[in-house]
């Protein structure tokens, strides 16, 4: 993944049991989607992370691909990748805003998510950013999506059994320390 001047990359999490991410892609734009993915995939490699791949209409889709997939399958973490380029109408700033947003709203569930869509506004934004060579936009997502995932397993792990607490823990109702425990 290329380094940005002034931006520090952190180094790629390792993990103790296999990591299984799904890349969802939106093809609109083929070459820059393939860049991407291209950039996606050598990132997961190289953090030993096996993915699966799967193409959906427009960036549009892409957060309810995922949200499917969280739902219906067992992936540990996710990869959004597209591409929207600024047109005449207010269209790009609607497709922008709701795959974000929607893409967030998965996050804050729960759902690690790497966001490699592009927002730009012309080709030449894209394809610069694309490249796993320059901007590696696709890399720095699923980078992101695999902190998330070491991040999810680190605080997911079980605290102890489920139900009750047992009796021999002190639990406190209000108030500090130490002092009355009356609410």
């Amino acid at each position: 993944m290329a380094e940005a001047e002034g931006h520090d990359m952190l180094p790629l999490p390792e993990f103790d049991s296999p990591v299984k991410v799904l890349i969802v892609v939106a093809p609109y734009y083929r070459q820059i989607a393939d860049d991407l993915v291209a950039g996606a995939k050598a990132v997961l490699a190289a953090a030993g992370a096996g993915h699966d791949l799967v193409e959906v209409p427009g960036a549009l889709e892409v957060p309810q691909a995922i949200a499917l997939a969280h739902r219906l399958s067992n992936f540990d973490g996710y990869v959004a990748l597209g591409c929207v380029i600024r047109g005449e109408t207010t269209h790009y700033d609607t497709v922008c805003n709701d795959s974000s947003r929607g893409l967030t709203m998965l996050g804050l569930q729960g759902c690690p998510v790497g966001n490699g869509i592009l927002t730009v506004e012309n080709a030449e934004q894209a394809e610069v950013r694309a490249r796993p060579d320059q901007g590696d936009k696709g890399g720095g997502a699923a980078a992101a999506a695999l902190h998330l995932i070491a991040l999810a397993r680190r605080w997911g792990q079980p605290k102890g059994g489920v139900g009750f607490k047992p009796l021999s823990e002190t639990i406190q109702i209000a108030g500090e320390p130490g002092g009355g425990s009356s609410a």
